[in-house]
């Protein structure tokens, strides 16, 4: 046992409880977290300091950008560090694939895997590689059922981790400066790594980055693998999305993209433009604003928007270079304003662009797009009306209708309620009925 730890924590410390292979890993926890000022694992990954950087500098609000920083500024002052990153999960997990936390050479993190014990559990394992100067590792973590109440977890899930030291610059430092270009506004990237090898298939840790001009840095073996690795690049590279390709038994890859972050071009800065856009903001969206009168369109108004374009709708998107991560979202003050402002917008890359209005409205704006030779299959793309339907009805609430249908179109949901059915409560029941029958033997 640690010397302290957290009080709340001692009655879950029990061996009876706690079988021997656990134990190395709830021991792990508790130092993990009384180093971040008594964030507990009995809440179910319940940090609710999240935002706020703890004693030994972790940020859970850390972008994956800053934690790409934060790795050339590391290799670049001659530090070694390790970079734990999610490449695959199943069930319910505390983050997705994509997360990422450095472990720098003092202990100290910058991003997140979701805290709790697991992301104790990886940092242990991140210090012990920096510690023995051992090479990369992949871990998965299992939170099934039986291990998730023992520790007090809500989570019921798998995660799969891939651990990568990097000792000097040559390591990731020139990869690391371009996935931040691509961040930065140059064109996109992706990078393919070797995340599982147990067999002769590839090296583990080898890489291949795609630029999107089609030239490559790197490679992952053999130009077969290498051909894998490109088809799935090409994927993900422009909208930064990521994938996990297994290639067989013994071999997987982890696929990541890298461009700007989320635009919305927030046609029309009235009422509903301007709550739809305070809300993408706090998401972490870019954010531009086009308006036809400069009292809806300045700095003033949108204090953070990267920029206040005060230009007729007729031509709009001229003035912008709408990239493919970009969500459109056309409210202007009418009917013609909104009909003009669209025919813009399906100019653009844009993978999202919403129309707020109702159906009658869309209807003379899609008749009069059809007679002008707009194809069918375009107009098929657009979300008309805009939003998901939760009986919406002021500004704030139809901003969180339409940025939860972003949200849903960005990362791939369904839009549908989330309640469980009655079986789950059954199913709980039937557990509670047990347990209160045991507690009566």
């Amino acid at each position: 046992m640690p010397a302290t730890v957290n009080p709340a924590l001692l009655p879950w410390f029990d061996p009876v409880l706690l079988p021997r292979v656990r134990q190395r890993e709830y021991k792990t926890c508790l130092l993990y977290n009384e180093a971040r000022d008594w964030g507990s694992c009995d809440g179910g990954f319940r940090q609710q300091s999240a935002y706020l950087p703890d004693r030994f500098g972790h940020q859970a609000g850390d972008s994956v950008r800053e934690v790409i920083q934060e790795a050339v500024n590391q290799l670049e002052s001659g530090n070694p560090c390790v970079l734990a990153t999610v490449v695959r999960t199943k069930g319910s997990t505390p983050q997705k694939a994509g997360a990422m936390l450095l472990v720098r050479e003092d202990g100290t993190a910058v991003g997140t895997l979701g805290g709790g014990c697991v992301e104790g559990d990886i940092w242990f394992a991140a210090r012990e590689i920096l510690r023995s100067q051992g090479g990369p590792e992949f871990k998965d973590y299992y939170l099934n059922e039986d291990i998730a109440a023992r520790d007090g977890l809500v989570c019921g899930g798998t995660m799969y981790f891939y651990l990568e030291p990097f000792w000097d610059g040559e390591d990731f430092t020139d990869i690391g400066s371009e996935l931040l270009g691509a961040y930065d506004g140059a064109e996109p990237a992706a990078l393919a790594t070797v995340v599982r090898s147990e067999g002769d298939t590839a090296r583990l840790g080898a890489k291949l980055l795609l630029r999107s001009d089609g030239s490559i840095a790197g490679g992952i073996g053999t130009a077969e693998l290498d051909e894998i690795a490109l088809d799935a690049a090409g994927r993900v590279a422009a909208v930064g999305a990521n994938e996990s390709v297994t290639i067989d038994d013994q071999t997987e890859l982890f696929v990541e993209g890298f461009t700007t972050p989320p635009t919305l071009v927030m046609v029309g800065g009235g009422h509903v433009g301007k709550a739809t856009a305070d809300l993408a903001h706090r998401l972490g969206y870019r954010v531009y604003i086009v308006d036809d009168r400069e009292d809806f369109a300045n700095g003033e108004r949108f204090p953070y928007a990267e920029e206040t374009i005060v230009t007729p709708y007729t031509d709009w998107a001229q003035h912008l270079d709408v990239n493919v991560n970009s969500f459109i979202v056309v409210a202007s003050r009418g009917h013609w304003f909104d009909d003009v402002a669209l025919e813009s917008a399906l100019t653009t890359k844009a993978r999202y662009i919403g129309l707020l209005g109702s159906r009658r409205k869309t209807l003379m704006i899609y008749q009069r797009l059809l007679q002008e030779g707009v194809p069918r299959e375009r107009l098929a793309q657009v979300y008309a009306p805009i939003g998901l339907d939760i009986g919406a009805l002021e500004p704030e609430e139809l901003a969180v209708s339409i940025m939860s249908e972003i949200i849903m179109a960005r990362r791939g949901g369904k839009g549908s309620p989330m309640t469980m059915d009655d079986w789950y409560l059954d199913r709980a029941e039937q557990r509670a009925n047990r347990a209160m029958g045991a507690t009566a033997d």
